[in-house]
């Protein structure tokens, strides 16, 4: 039996997403190009939006609700893509002899209770802010630093997910993080539009309990984390 919500949480909430699944050819050029360039993965997955908002809004992958995560399977030379949207896709603009099969194209209508237990699987962007010390001794602004280290990203999970006594983070889901087992991916970056872009990346699959399911819901919609532009915070759930 489930413990019952917290005062001022709702009990329930749903979740209602588009998810399209694409297997792409790594070694076609395009795809080349798409995972040596975090800003070409970028361009590549927004490719399926055009004409929903207007052309140069500096928020249009918020807007529809965009979140992407892919993996590379090197042996069979395939990157299967899933993006998540509140808008539908269409993917007949993407060049020739990319997709190896037709997309597929899945409605996610999902209602989540406090206290249901989930198997997740996110690619995430683990940082946190270190302090500076400045000139008069005052600290300044920290400064945004990655994780690099499964223990480091594990702190990180803490914050979003609790700390395993089942009060739950910022995501509305409580997971120890000792339990979540942690995959220290290849960073990503930019040398083109934007040079120097650099994306820390850890894949996170684990199991939480859903403590406050409009706070759940929310992260599953908006994602969790910083570099969502750049296939970070997407929460695959089953």
């Amino acid at each position: 039996m489930s413990d019952p919500p917290r005062p001022g949480t709702a009990a329930s909430a749903r979740f209602v997403a588009l998810h399209s699944v694409l297997t792409l050819d790594a070694r076609h050029p395009f795809v080349t190009k798409s995972l040596v360039d975090a800003q070409e993965m970028h361009r590549t997955v927004m490719s399926g939006f055009q004409g929903w908002v207007e052309d140069g809004s500096s928020d249009a992958r918020a807007q529809m609700g965009v979140l992407s995560a892919w993996t590379l399977n090197l042996r069979e030379a395939a990157v299967v893509l899933v993006v998540q949207s509140r808008v539908a896709a269409d993917w007949g603009r993407l060049p020739k002899g990319v997709l190896r099969e037709e997309p597929e194209l899945i409605t996610v209508d999902r209602t989540f209770r406090v206290g249901d237990t989930v198997a997740f699987r996110s690619v995430v962007n683990p940082t946190y802010s270190k302090a500076r010390p400045g000139p008069d001794g005052r600290r300044l602004r920290g400064r945004r630093v990655a994780h690099t280290h499964p223990d480091g990203v594990r702190k990180w999970c803490a914050r979003r997910f609790g700390d395993g006594d089942g009060a739950g983070g910022d995501t509305g889901g409580a997971a120890a993080p000792e339990c979540i087992a942690v995959r220290m991916l290849p960073t990503v970056s930019s040398s083109a539009a934007h040079k120097g872009l650099k994306v820390a990346r850890a894949e996170l699959r684990g199991s939480l309990a859903v403590t406050d399911p409009a706070a759940f819901v929310t992260a599953l919609s908006d994602g969790v984390g910083h570099a969502r532009a750049y296939s970070c915070g997407l929460v695959l759930t089953r």
